[in-house]
């Protein structure tokens, strides 16, 4: 009896907590003005691109009715569409209302605010110099607020070092929101060293939730064997997360749900760091977790870091939805 029971001993495990995790202000504003697009049209309501990039989400939104297409041809005419969190060129709500369709711009506000600095930085003439991915839907939709050739992609550091702007005294430069804070501050440095009157932002582009995942990470990278980080593979803010882990001295990988989870990966793991992307909801969080527990007795620590109160608007046609 005594044998039996040793054997069905789960070894323990300490969970580290990040916070804060999960939704930002402007994922929960992006999934409500959805959710509230369909209460007020009803079904169905096209959505342009992912509206956040995560799975359980737009899973989510297409029980409730929400149809995803990735281009504004595949809309039909009649039915209201929505615009991603990302953003989207200038020319997608143009071709919106040229056919007459009822839209909503589900755009962050902190991305819509890097749109505005760079119409102002071309209206002043400036060439911008545009740090962040090749492809990612924020940085497609910030290169088309602008005319073409007014705006130069820097993804890395090298870039930095080498780029020869045809006009070094008229630059500008700008970010994607969702980047590694500490990746950027070197690009940015050194575009500031080689091109002295290069003109910033007045103030950080990437955005006040990403920062704060990013520094929550640095917090419990240390007293972890492990870091998981819940998150799509596509979604910026999650696999910078799994970056500052590693950069911290922390092997870490990035999953999307607990179905995903690597039980040989935790091998040898007594202390686990946990943290969500900014676009993955916080029952993905508990069901890892619970997950967890079926082999491990838990004890779970939520490590406490600055308190998000950050609320965006919804559009006024939305208000009374």
């Amino acid at each position: 009896m005594a044998r039996a029971t040793l054997l069905l001993t789960k070894p323990p495990l300490d969970i580290l907590i990040a916070a804060p995790r999960g939704f930002c202000a402007g994922v929960d504003r992006a999934i409500r003005i959805v959710e509230l697009a369909l209460r007020k049209y009803g079904s169905p309501v096209f959505v342009r691109h992912e509206i956040v990039h995560n799975a359980h989400v737009v899973d989510a939104l297409k029980a409730k009715g929400a149809i995803f297409v990735e281009e504004l041809d595949e809309v039909p005419d009649g039915v209201p569409v929505v615009f991603s969190a990302h953003g989207v060129p200038k020319s997608v709500p143009h071709k919106a209302a040229e056919r007459g369709l009822d839209f909503l711009d589900a755009t962050c506000p902190l991305v819509s605010k890097v749109h505005r600095q760079a119409e102002r930085l071309v209206e002043a003439d400036k060439h911008i110099l545009f740090i962040g991915h090749a492809g990612h839907p924020e940085v497609i939709g910030t290169l088309g607020q602008v005319p073409e050739g007014a705006m130069t992609l820097v993804e890395t550091l090298k870039d930095a070092e080498t780029i020869q702007p045809a006009d070094t005294a008229r630059l500008g430069f700008l970010t994607q929101t969702t980047l590694s804070v500490d990746d950027t501050a070197e690009i940015v440095a050194t575009l500031q060293r080689r091109f002295p009157d290069i003109q910033g932002p007045r103030g950080e582009d990437i955005c006040y939730a990403t920062s704060n995942r990013q520094a929550a990470v640095k917090e419990i990278a240390g007293q972890c064997d492990a870091m998981l980080v819940i998150g799509a593979p596509n979604s910026s803010n999650s696999v910078r997360l799994v970056e500052v882990a590693e950069r911290n001295g922390t092997r870490a990988r990035l999953i999307p749900c607990a179905d995903a989870l690597d039980w040989n990966w935790l091998e040898g793991v007594k202390a686990l760091g946990l943290t969500a992307g900014a676009s993955a909801p916080e029952i993905l969080v508990r069901g890892l977790v619970e997950r967890l527990a079926t082999r491990f007795e838990v004890r779970e620590r939520e490590i406490a870091g600055i308190i998000e109160t950050m609320v965006f608007k919804l559009p006024r046609s939305l208000e009374a939805a």
